[in-house]
């Protein structure tokens, strides 16, 4: 991160650190974690689902040898996210971490983290929405209702949305009403990706480049789905607003 008004972003669905081959092997999430090299991280499916969900992910490595920080969540049980959220952050003070409980038939959730990078605001929503259309248009009306409660900053979200239409039909639509076009690369299944179903959109305060999923032999083989990846540029007169 070298310019201050860009940030280098990405959202991956680790899968429970089981790849491909069916073997667990967090190692090699970090390996993957490590060729991305992003700012800011979304991390889904960080957490076994059943039992005392256990974080899958070595922390203290990641701070380590990366230097992304885990934002703290009201985590459950031994688990490292907030229902298998997590963001991962380098060289930023995080403000506050809303906890969002999501609507539908799956437990689900969102995380919407107000931080301050390079000495801008900027709030990152990651989610991971559910399986169902009707899951996910109430859980993307229930992200809207919440962000009108908040004050306005600087919006990014990402996650596996779990949606690949773009047309009227799309369960993302009343997202649009802040946020840009969800910028689509084919992310899903990792072999063979043919369904862009992890996503990321900026509001009108912020420009996605370079957008594309992290496609690398490593990547194909360490999750069902590959990391996304983008430059998210702040405009200028962001710097200017309240917090």
């Amino acid at each position: 991160m070298t310019d201050p008004t860009h940030f280098n972003v990405a959202s991956y669905n680790v899968h429970k650190a089981v790849g491909g081959d069916g073997r667990r092997d967090p190692g090699r999430t970090a390996a993957v974690i490590a060729e991305i090299g992003a700012d800011i991280l979304s991390l889904q499916e960080v957490d076994l689902r059943f039992g005392n969900r256990t974080g899958l992910m070595d922390l203290e490595a990641l701070r380590s040898d990366l230097g992304l920080i885990a934002v703290p969540t009201e985590s459950l049980f031994d688990g490292h996210g907030f229902h298998g959220n997590l963001l991962l952050v380098r060289n930023a003070l995080v403000e506050v971490v809303h906890h969002l409980h999501l609507p539908g038939l799956e437990p689900r959730g969102a995380l919407m983290t107000d931080l301050q990078i390079a000495g801008q605001p900027l709030r990152v929503i990651s989610a991971h929405l559910g399986l169902l259309p009707g899951s996910r248009r109430r859980q993307t009306r229930a992200l809207m209702e919440k962000l009108a409660t908040l004050e306005d900053r600087p919006t990014l979200l990402m996650g596996d949305l779990n949606e690949w239409r773009r047309d009227a039909g799309s369960s993302l639509r009343p997202l649009s009403e802040r946020f840009s076009s969800p910028a689509t690369a084919q992310s899903f299944p990792a072999r063979f990706p043919l369904f862009a179903l992890d996503r990321m959109m900026s509001c009108p305060q912020g420009e996605l480049s370079d957008f594309m999923a992290h496609d690398t032999p490593l990547a194909r083989i360490a999750s069902d789905h590959l990391p996304i990846k983008a430059r998210l540029r702040l405009r200028a007169n962001t710097t200017a607003q309240t917090t």
